[in-house]
């Protein structure tokens, strides 16, 4: 049994960690209204541009001459897939519901007899799927050091994809986001983006076409296709902002709720050792003094 100046200082112990993770609690609070406003905003704009070039692609008259971008190789046996995380921990299960979304589709290219590359966006993502994984990744990128979710650093990984695309490193490529539905529910994505696919459109929804575009609609796809890869990869950042620090938020609430439960139970248990302790003493002296 723990002596009382033991459960003194777990019961100070707890209660610093309860401070550390309600500040925690806080700041993700404040992190998380403006993530949740940006990634709304983006929403719009990426399904949009999607839209976009659906319709440009239903006016192409030779589909065999359609950038390779839009149509794909002709071949399926090669997959990137590009696995965004967050580069900090203390988030509750944001990175490993991305992490086993992905596996699942790894596991399933794997049963299909076909190669898998990985690109793993952030620390915690590559620390999950290094044991596993580590000979199918081939890149590893980490932002850490910005402060914020810019076009700048999404543009970096879409280079580098379409890089490999030209070089014909593979044939498909999907990327694994977390999708920001609220503070409790985050929802994790795979979004094909290498052929591009109609995966967002409702099955009554139809694309219209009717548009007269000029240039033709070839040179307009070869100037948006990879802009619209950066696109959507900026999307999924800012949806993986977002869900991060809900999940973060919901994550330090739980440990504060749960330090204070701690707390309460070890004073508890202090009274009561402290009272058998007196009550002990006082035994001792009450018997101390009818000897006498």
């Amino acid at each position: 049994m723990p002596s009382l100046d033991d459960l003194r200082k777990r019961i100070t112990s707890v209660k610093s960690t309860q401070k550390i993770t309600k500040a925690m609690k806080m700041v993700a609070a404040a992190k998380l209204r403006k993530a949740q406003e940006n990634a709304e905003k983006g929403r719009p704009y990426s399904e949009k541009m999607n839209n976009i070039i659906l319709n440009l692609s239903a006016g192409v008259s030779d589909p065999q001459s359609a950038p390779k971008l839009l149509v794909g190789t002709g071949k399926e046996d090669v997959h990137l897939c590009i696995v965004l995380t967050s580069d900090r921990g203390l988030c509750g299960g944001f990175n490993s519901n991305i992490i086993k979304k992905a596996k699942n589709y790894f596991e399933k290219i794997q049963k299909e007899g076909k190669s898998l590359k990985i690109i793993t966006v952030g620390s915690k993502g590559y620390d999950q799927l290094k044991r596993q994984y580590g000979n199918s990744i081939i890149e590893n990128i980490s932002f850490k050091e910005s402060k914020n979710i810019n076009y700048f650093d999404a543009a970096k990984v879409g280079n580098l994809i379409i890089e490999k695309f030209q070089n014909e490193e593979f044939d498909f490529c999907t990327i694994f986001f977390n999708k920001f539905k609220n503070v409790i529910s985050q929802i994790p994505q795979a979004q094909q983006i290498i052929p591009l696919e109609n995966g967002n459109k409702e099955k009554d929804e139809k694309l219209d076409s009717s548009y007269e575009f000029e240039p033709d609609e070839d040179e307009i796809l070869s100037n948006l296709l990879p802009k619209n890869i950066s696109t959507q990869i900026f999307k999924a950042m800012l949806e993986n902002s977002a869900s991060e620090q809900g999940s973060r938020m919901t994550a330090m609430d739980n440990a504060t709720r749960n330090a204070g439960d701690l707390v309460d139970k070890l004073t508890i248990q202090y009274n009561r050792s402290r009272q058998a302790a007196i009550t002990k003493e006082l035994i001792e002296i009450i018997s101390g003094a009818e000897s006498l």
